[in-house]
């Protein structure tokens, strides 16, 4: 049990730090959207600037998804769960983990195969700036990576919960 609360501490710690660099990203996609937007009024166009804010987005919204699970604030069916005890939302939800934590799997194997393709062929986007594509591959399997080590971390925070040890949250702990 001190190893899967260990576990939880570290995968905590670790996404929380992704997820506080993840929301300066950004700053980054309007830094190149503001070069864009001046760029057509100087009448020349980047032609690079849409792709690389979809990139961008890919590691703000990827990146970012673990610690937003990690605080709760991802989506929620709610009609029942509010009115629920700790005890039975950590039953319910060390349940349901499972089948996300089996999408994701699913997930990372494709992720990885895709990466892997890009990587040994250089891959190349279907567009007039034809960027790599192994680097935002990369960055979503790792961000797919990262979700399944924060399910995996939920999954021990409920079992530990139900054992009768509690394991908060950082953002509870104050990390």
């Amino acid at each position: 049990m001190k190893a899967l609360a260990a576990y939880v501490r570290i995968v905590d710690r670790f996404n929380r730090r992704i997820g506080r660099f993840a929301m300066y990203l950004i700053f980054a996609m309007m830094g190149v959207l503001l070069w864009s937007s001046i760029s057509k009024f100087a009448g020349s166009p980047a032609l690079w600037t849409l792709e690389m804010a979809q990139f961008i987005m890919v590691g703000y919204y990827i990146l970012g998804g673990p610690y937003s699970m990690q605080l709760g604030d991802h989506v929620r069916m709610d009609l029942l769960y509010s009115g629920w005890s700790h005890r039975r939302k950590s039953a319910v939800d060390a349940i349901t983990v499972l089948f996300l934590i089996f999408y994701l799997f699913i997930l990372l194997y494709g992720g990885v195969s895709s990466t892997t393709y890009a990587l040994e062929f250089g891959e190349r986007a279907h567009s007039v700036w034809r960027p790599y594509m192994w680097p935002v591959k990369l960055v979503a399997t790792t961000g797919i990576l990262l979700m399944l080590m924060q399910a995996l971390a939920e999954l021990f925070r409920d079992v530990l919960y139900l054992r009768g040890i509690n394991v908060d949250h950082p953002h509870e702990a104050g990390l």
